[in-house]
């Protein structure tokens, strides 16, 4: 069965870093687009990143771009955010969606959750804060 575990998060102080790291088991990991999206009470799920299945194409939201990172390395069947100069509004818990078969769809499908991700792992908690 698809399986998908989040680890990483945690505690970070602002203009701190993070790598969140997403193990991925049960499908054939190099053929699938990944996503990561996070989830706060007040806002919403929003769509931080995505990346294509072989790597070459990646999606970032507005509010990321510049300070986060998504990669994947298709031999340890693991997708990877690096997470830099963080904000106090990064706090969320943060997800690794499986994505379609290949692409990620049109930026604007993708941002706006139009894509369907098919299984979601637990999800791993980052705070920011001093």
């Amino acid at each position: 069965q698809v399986q998908l575990v989040e680890s990483g998060g945690g505690l970070a102080q602002p203009g701190g870093s993070l790598r969140l790291s997403c193990a991925a088991s049960g499908f054939t990991f190099s053929n699938y687009a990944m996503s990561w999206a996070r989830h706060t009470p007040g806002k919403g799920l929003e769509w931080v990143a995505g990346i294509v299945s072989d790597g070459s194409g990646t999606y970032y939201a507005d509010s990321v771009k510049g300070r986060f990172t998504i990669s994947r390395d298709n031999a340890k069947n693991t997708v990877y955010l690096q997470m830099n100069s963080l904000k106090p509004e990064d706090t969320a818990l943060y997800y690794c969606p499986k994505g379609a078969e290949g692409g990620l769809g049109s930026f604007s499908d993708w941002s706006r959750g139009y894509i369907d991700h098919d299984y979601w792992g637990q999800g791993t908690q980052v705070t920011v804060s001093s």
